[in-house]
């Protein structure tokens, strides 16, 4: 159940991410109420996979997930442009995600 707590962690971190550009500096009213319930509901389904994840491991998928969907969103959305450092970057945080999934022993206790 930890990982279905993540990703719904993730989602949200996403979701208020994206939000926080469209509220213009907390200007406009919806996107920031998106920014505060993104945020709140991220952080609060992130200690409920505390419980079952280790905390390096969880913040490491949690942190390397949002960067590269919010970059994603940044493109699609917002129309932000990258280059190749930052594909480079983004392919390895990715590959570093998968790494840890498939050859991460850690656990929780």
């Amino acid at each position: 159940m930890g990982y279905v707590y993540l990703f719904v962690a993730i989602v949200a971190e996403v979701v208020g991410t994206s939000a926080l550009k469209a509220s213009q500096e907390f200007t406009r009213f919806w996107p920031s109420v998106v920014v505060v319930v993104g945020y709140g509901l991220a952080f609060y389904m992130l200690t409920l996979v505390l419980r079952t994840v280790p905390v390096g491991i969880a913040y490491a998928l949690w942190a390397g997930l949002g960067i590269v969907l919010v970059t994603i969103i940044g493109v699609i959305v917002f129309g932000e442009k990258l280059d190749l450092p930052a594909v480079l970057g983004l392919t390895m945080i990715i590959a570093g995600v998968v790494i840890i999934q498939a050859f991460s022993q850690v656990s929780a206790h």
